[in-house]
Parts: C-alpha cells; structure tokens; sequence
C-alpha cells in the first residue's frame, strides 16, 4: 500500500528548477536562473515553508540589513520569494494547497494558493493551478525539486 500524498510530501526538498511559462505563448523564462537555489520544507503537523532565490544575489554595500540602497532592497525583493504557514492535502482529489502566514511579498500574505502536485520517487513536481502576474506577463510556474538527503 502506497503512503498518502500528505505522508510524501513530508520532509526537505531542495530546488532543481524554476520555470514560468507565459499563458501568452510567449518564452518561457526563469525569474531565479536556470540554477536556482531553494528549499521547501513540509512538516507533520501541516506546515510548510518554501523560500527560493537567484543563486548570483549582491551583498549590501553597507553589511547592515536596515541600511540598504533602493537598489539593493529592489535587488533583494526580486531575487529571493519566501513564504511560510499551513498546507492542506485532499488525499481524495490528490491537490495541494499553501497558505501564507508570512511572505516577503505582502500582496500574498493571508492568501491560500492551490498547487499541482506530482511526487515521482525523489522528484516534487509543483506548479500553479492558476495564472499569476510575474515580470508582468500572466504565467503559469512549474517548479521541480529533489528530496534533500541528510548529510
């Protein structure tokens, strides 16, 4: 008998990919690199927490979080996406969804977003069900990751 979708998800993952396909037809394009870096951690008690970034981020110039140019805070915002709260699985329909307690980007903050979802051995297999704005273009994300070994 094979492990609930909740039971697989459970554990670290680590980012492979990071895709956005336009609903336009138009390129595809990836918002963190073709390298991306990031971890997606679910938890038993229904808790997840996902933050992703551009692995080629700048240091501020000044070393101090609080004091940073309206560069480097622009650069830090559209550079890195992290967002944590409650997960929710319906074993029966096998969907997926997040709510964000807390997001870097505010507009998210109190949002429940609904995911595809596919488990393939060691692979995550996540997306949006639904179109978002990024880069302002409509786009659907696709996003693959790899169950992350203890070292």
């Amino acid at each position: 008998m094979s492990n609930s979708l909740k039971e697989q998800l459970i554990g670290a993952w680590k980012l492979v990919s990071y895709e956005e396909r336009p609903v336009d037809g138009s390129p595809s394009f990836y918002p963190m690199s073709e390298h991306p870096m990031g971890i997606i951690m679910y938890t038993p008690d229904g808790f997840m927490s996902a933050q992703l970034m551009h692995p080629d981020r700048n240091p501020f110039a000044s070393g101090d979080w609080f004091d940073g140019t309206d560069n480097e805070y622009k650069e830090e915002a559209s550079s890195y996406i992290a967002y944590s709260g409650p997960f929710h699985v319906d074993e029966q329909n096998g969907t997926l969804t997040h709510s964000m307690f807390v997001s870097l980007f505010p507009n998210w903050t109190g949002q429940t977003q609904p995911r595809t979802v596919k488990v393939e051995g060691d692979y995550l297999h996540l997306g949006s069900a639904s179109p978002l704005m990024s880069g302002g273009k409509k786009v659907n994300s696709f996003l693959t990751w790899k169950r992350a070994s203890s070292v």
